[in-house]
């Protein structure tokens, strides 16, 4: 994998750039559509090609791994063959979900042992068999073993677990160079930054991530429940020592504000379920500001979805037409949310990669952000 930045922001931290990978270019900032089991929710690759212009998309390491197993996976040639899907893919270590699964799993040194959310059979995680799992599922990129901590967390769990994080990434590292990828390409390692919201354990962990030498990074433990400004001032302070010449990947974010003002402290990654969550529920992101098409509102609105951002579905399709899908609990109403949601944060992305170039982000994002974020 192969980073480089093409143009800085005068009056912020954003930055834009290129991520080389085997299965193809990456301009960022980017958003990563979440496939959690290989699929983006309702949304045709086709659709993730050709309509939303997705450049990169993420699978998850528990998911695939119960569901549908490693063995098919192996011998369909890895994921990119198993979904139809030549761009790029990330795959997340399941550490996040080991940490979802709660009262259903045991943390300790050699990993963590846990019970399947499918039909209960228990399962273990070591640094080293994430690393192997990710060798079979054969992502571009791949993310070391974690523990996500919970918000709030107790200082002393905190420092504990990301100690643990430190050691865990260690044998991952080791792991990822004494083998070598199944398939006919190369495979790159992002660790991951952990501490909660304590400012020394964050300095601490982005000191330690950095000092591994990977090719990219990524901040994990963020969005988990703490105030914005919270989770701001983390990203700030971990950016701040994250080397500058390598991609930084903020973990579940978040918000079309959230990304703004990330990318303006130094993002350059970023992914999240809710663009298509949301819209499953009706919730629209446009140019505009938020809809909740479920609203009477719109019952005789013929104007599309949102002219601005481009694509098929977000310029053919009226308003009124997708209330019309979503109220009557019609599967298509959740495909054209989704996808239209996912065309608008990548429209998003690349107008702050434009702003950027341009050198006129900061004063964008002041005024993009305030728009975005109003609900109509």
């Amino acid at each position: 994998m192969k980073f480089s930045i093409s143009a800085t922001d005068p009056n912020s931290k954003a930055r834009a750039g290129k991520i080389i990978t085997s299965h193809g270019e990456i301009p960022t900032p980017i958003f990563m559509p979440v496939g959690t089991a290989g699929s983006v929710k309702a949304v045709h690759q086709r659709e993730l090609q050709d309509d939303i212009d997705a450049k990169i998309i993420l699978g998850n390491t528990y998911h695939l791994y119960l569901r549908p197993g490693l063995p098919l996976i192996e011998k369909a040639g890895g994921l990119h063959k198993f979904i139809g899907w030549e761009r790029p893919l990330l795959t997340d270590s399941g550490g996040y979900q080991v940490y979802s699964l709660g009262a259903n799993r045991k943390i300790n040194e050699e990993g963590v042992i846990f019970k399947s959310h499918i039909d209960g059979s228990k399962h273990t995680f070591t640094p080293e068999g994430v690393m192997d799992i990710q060798r079979t599922i054969g992502a571009d990129i791949i993310m070391a073993f974690d523990e996500c901590t919970p918000y709030p967390c107790e200082y002393g769990y905190a420092k504990k677990s990301m100690e643990l994080t430190h050691r865990w990434l260690t044998r991952c590292v080791n792991r990822v160079n004494v083998t070598a990828p199944k398939y006919d390409y190369d495979q790159t390692l992002f660790p991951i930054v952990q501490g909660s919201v304590y400012k020394d354990l964050r300095i601490q962990s982005a000191e330690y991530i950095a000092s591994q030498q990977q090719a990219g990074n990524a901040i994990g433990g963020l969005s988990v429940g703490e105030p914005h400004e919270m989770m701001y001032e983390m990203t700030d302070l971990v950016c701040s020592i994250l080397p500058q010449d390598k991609p930084r990947y903020l973990m579940g974010v978040g918000t079309p504000e959230n990304i703004l003002e990330c990318i303006a402290l130094g993002i350059d990654m970023f992914d999240c379920v809710m663009p298509t969550r949301n819209a499953r529920n009706g919730m629209l992101f446009t140019t505009q500001g938020i809809i909740n098409i479920r609203n009477e509102k719109w019952k005789d609105d013929l104007s599309p979805l949102d002219e601005e951002v481009g694509g098929h579905v977000s310029t053919c399709y009226s308003k009124a037409y997708l209330r019309h899908l979503i109220i009557s609990k019609e599967i298509l109403g959740a495909q054209i949310a989704s996808i239209h949601n996912l065309t608008f944060y990548l429209w998003l992305v690349r107008e702050a990669r434009e702003k950027i170039e341009a050198g006129t982000f900061a004063a964008w994002k002041k005024g993009m952000v305030k728009t975005v974020s109003q609900r109509l």
